[in-house]
């Protein structure tokens, strides 16, 4: 709600500053126009919100991570803005989309630095503070009760801590800015009854989680919120939520991407470029395969299995850009091998002559659109492996089979074939912990110069 506010005002503020403006052109918009504008506008900035996942960590994010959101959400918001003026051919000024853009992107700062200021103030004008009740005494529960502390600008206040009279070693905690009561957990009937508790949050070990079972029913019978602090999985680095399967929860961890809509806008990405791609591509590949035809025997396209997402087998195309019989030369060649688990020779000898310029260039790879379109792979993702180098993976290397495997990726711009292994899954397992649309764009865009280059390639 704050976005589209602050987008209309930023576009009103930048209208007026361009109308009232002495410049050499006269500017000014009709009423259908400025409506068609505030429309776009007012959906296009929360759709760019929630695409970049500027909504999930607002009230965490660092000032420098408000500042980047703001200015990418801004950045391709004016973009929109463009492309909807050229559209439409209504013949903007770009000194107004400037303004526009600067205007709101300063907005969106000013509130988002603010954000937890102005969520206080409205708590303490119009609403009531949110108590909290933490069970454990643990180190967890110590850090719990200190993220509370911090979150007192949102008009969150911790009430105290409740623990096994076994494990109460003194009647008070201290953290940073105060001292909170520690009660027996017998207690807690009589304080639901006497004081204001919003929620309860067990932070104790997974172990004795099943034992409060109790406490977790009478909480339920009461009607108060409850939570469970899940980082009793400590060396866990997925993303942890919460599913349902017809009437059964289910605690949810996540070392890959998983968001559905997110994926499913992946995938018709890599549908519609895909198959755009082959219908002007095609008539070269004609020529190509003709080519390839006439210089040496065998069958213009090369295919072979490999591991696709999750490990599913699949069959993958190139264009043939080896002797026909370049499997069955493969042991005569290992001893050239440069990598310990891929297979991969500098100035490989079974290459024929227009190959090399096909590899060269990444020419060979055009027929994987065919299987980009079928699902088998995506526009963007880990290279595909063969299962005998599967086989040699590290567990940790493993992951990065959870994303579907893709034509070009993270490594390929930062050499190609020049790097090493170990890089090349390091690079892989970036791409998946930072993966997002964005990401993807970024790297389609950057891989182009790079492959019409013929750099890094062998």
């Amino acid at each position: 709600m704050a976005d589209v506010l602050l987008a209309a005002l930023a576009f009103e503020a930048a209208y007026q500053s361009r109308v009232w403006l002495p410049l050499h052109n006269v500017f000014f918009l009709t009423v259908p126009t400025k409506g068609l504008l505030l429309g776009v506008t007012a959906l296009l900035w929360p759709v760019l919100g929630y695409w970049l996942g500027v909504y999930d960590r607002l009230d965490s994010a660092h000032p420098r991570i408000v500042l980047r959101d703001s200015f990418k959400q801004t950045f391709f918001g004016a973009i929109g803005i463009a492309l909807v003026d050229y559209a439409f051919k209504l013949d903007l000024s770009r000194f107004f989309l400037g303004l526009f853009a600067l205007f709101s992107f300063l907005l969106l700062c000013l509130f988002r630095l603010n954000a937890a200021t102005v969520v206080g103030w409205i708590r303490k004008e119009f609403g009531a503070p949110h108590y909290v009740l933490v069970v454990g005494m643990g180190e967890r529960a110590g850090r719990l009760g200190q993220a509370l502390e911090r979150s007192a600008a949102y008009g969150i206040r911790l009430v105290g801590f409740l623990a096994p009279q076994d494990e109460i070693r003194d009647s008070h905690i201290r953290l940073d800015q105060q001292t909170y009561p520690v009660y027996p957990l017998p207690q807690l009937p009589s304080l639901l009854e006497r004081d204001v508790i919003d929620e309860v949050v067990f932070a104790v070990d997974s172990r004795r989680l099943a034992e409060m079972e109790d406490v977790l029913l009478l909480c339920d019978e009461d009607g108060v919120r409850t939570r469970v602090s899940v980082d009793f999985f400590p060396h866990v680095n997925s993303d942890v939520y919460l599913d349902k399967l017809e009437h059964l929860p289910l605690l949810t961890f996540a070392a890959a991407p998983h968001d559905e809509i997110l994926l499913f806008l992946k995938r018709v990405t890599d549908m519609l470029l895909a198959s755009t791609a082959l219908v002007v591509l095609s008539p070269v590949m004609l020529v190509l395969a003709s080519l390839i035809r006439i210089s040496s025997s065998g069958p213009v396209i090369f295919r072979q299995v490999r591991c696709g997402l999750n490990g599913r087998r699949f069959v993958f195309y190139k264009f043939r850009s080896m002797v026909a019989n370049a499997e069955q030369l493969k042991e005569s060649v290992r001893h050239l091998n440069s990598r310990d688990v891929v297979f991969k020779i500098p100035d490989d000898p079974r290459l024929t002559p227009i190959g090399r310029y096909l590899r060269r260039f990444s020419v060979d790879e055009w027929p994987q659109l065919w299987n980009v379109i079928r699902g088998d792979m995506s526009l963007v993702g880990p290279r595909p492996a063969v299962p005998e180098e599967v086989e040699q993976y590290k567990r940790w290397q493993r992951r990065r089979l959870r994303m579907r495997p893709g034509l070009t990726c993270l490594w390929a711009l930062d050499g190609r074939d020049a790097l090493d292994f170990d890089t090349w899954m390091r690079k892989d397992m970036e791409y998946i912990d930072n993966w997002s649309l964005g990401l993807d764009w970024k790297i389609m865009l950057r891989t182009i110069p790079r492959v019409l280059s013929g750099r890094g390639a062998h």
